[in-house]
């Protein structure tokens, strides 16, 4: 284990594996899940979860992105290239989901006191350096200038940034979500929201500082690595670095409960998300 007090160490993890449901999976139910694991976190109805999660042809804005001044130009391009477009509930500006990128939520009760928010990050950090440490490869969490969605804790490999990771909180459970570049090409996925920022921002200044993207800072582990990895492949080391770290894992989907929960908060992302982006489509 790489230290005592990561929150990696748990009695036991629940398992949620949702990297293969295909094309009609959409991300809006993911964070609808999140939002329910936490709720259930929080209520003592589960303990710990990592959730693992593909979409396909996605693009997730954040909040701020909804209120770039030729927004609806920027979705339209999106759209033609053959992305759905959704904004996320939790933290972050605009990221590409495909098939070759594996997202994973790593959802925590907030007990006796509150999780601090970099304690929530350095437990994604910990549970990717686990996963790769087979690799002789130095992986930094620091802001990657000119990446898209950029962060204090960026994950890169010689500088070229693979995984950005956000926190989502509600109801005393918190969820530390990351989205990892495994295969494909960094800098093609980059070079989409280069492309959707010169649209949506146009020439116009703005309040908020929208990052300018440098393609070539951006990489997959594929690429980075040097070996041909898959989302399988990442599964199989999330799976073992898990039980690493704790005496039991176990594999389930939502129980019944949950699942009531789910679709409330299903309804308010699907609500919110007509309501921000919806009048652009």
């Amino acid at each position: 284990m790489i230290g005592v007090t990561t929150l990696l160490d748990q009695p036991e993890w629940r398992v949620i594996d949702q990297s293969s449901m295909g094309p009609f999976f959409s991300a809006l139910q993911s964070f609808a899940t999140d939002d329910t694991l936490c709720h259930s976190a929080g209520a003592g109805l589960t303990p710990a979860v990592a959730r693992a999660w593909v979409h396909h042809n996605t693009i997730v804005l954040g909040i701020q992105d909804t209120r770039l001044p030729f927004i609806k130009e920027g979705i339209s391009f999106l759209k033609e290239l053959g992305f759905d477009v959704i904004v996320r509930n939790s933290g972050g500006l605009a990221v590409v989901l495909d098939e070759g990128v594996l997202n994973i939520s790593l959802v925590f009760p907030e007990k006796t006191k509150s999780i601090d928010i970099n304690r929530g990050y350095d437990a994604m950090y910990d549970l990717v350096r686990d996963m790769l440490s087979d690799f002789d490869s130095n992986i930094e969490a620091r802001e990657i200038v000119g990446s898209y969605c950029p962060g204090s804790y960026d994950l890169s490999i010689d500088g070229k940034k693979f995984a950005g990771i956000s926190q989502r909180r509600i109801r005393n459970g918190v969820a530390v979500q990351i989205y990892l570049c495994v295969s494909g090409s960094g800098s093609e996925r980059a070079a989409i929201i280069r492309d959707f920022y010169q649209l949506a921002k146009g020439s116009k200044d703005t309040k908020f500082q929208y990052p300018v993207i440098i393609p070539e800072v951006m990489a997959s582990l594929s690429e980075l690595l040097g070996t041909s990895l898959t989302v399988q492949d990442m599964m199989l080391r999330l799976l073992k670095t898990l039980k690493n770290h704790s005496r039991k894992i176990f594999a389930t989907q939502l129980s019944e409960q949950e699942i009531t929960l789910y679709e409330g908060y299903l309804k308010r992302i699907q609500e919110r998300n007509e309501k921000m982006i919806g009048v652009y489509e």
